[in-house]
């Protein structure tokens, strides 16, 4: 049996995903160093929002009167959490960002 048939189709890359150009990065802030605390810090404040979102969202679909054996699928929960999980991860939602300009941050 081959390997070929647990790899992914080249389709299912997402566009974000692409090699960097540091001297870029290292251009905006100075010091390459600091642009990676810039890009890693606002992943962080994506990843927060994101899971808040979610788990919002999600917190619908609970009911109080559910215990452990009652607990059944709910297809809208799971197609939620499929839309989820096909966003871009939020260290390279940060890369674009930080290279289209769209993160304030201060020198110091």
């Amino acid at each position: 049996m081959s390997n070929t048939s647990n790899r992914k189709p080249a389709n299912a890359v997402n566009p974000l995903v692409e090699t960097r150009d540091v001297i870029a990065m290292k251009e905006k802030t100075g010091n390459l160093y600091e642009s990676i605390v810039v890009i890693s810090r606002r992943a962080n404040q994506i990843s927060v929002n994101m899971k808040e979102e979610l788990h919002k969202k999600l917190d619908e679909f609970n009911s109080h009167t559910d215990n452990l054996e009652e607990v059944h699928e709910n297809k809208e929960q799971i197609e939620l959490s499929r839309v989820y999980e096909r966003l871009a991860n939020a260290p390279l939602m940060s890369i674009n960002e930080f290279n289209e300009d769209q993160i304030y941050y201060r020198k110091k």
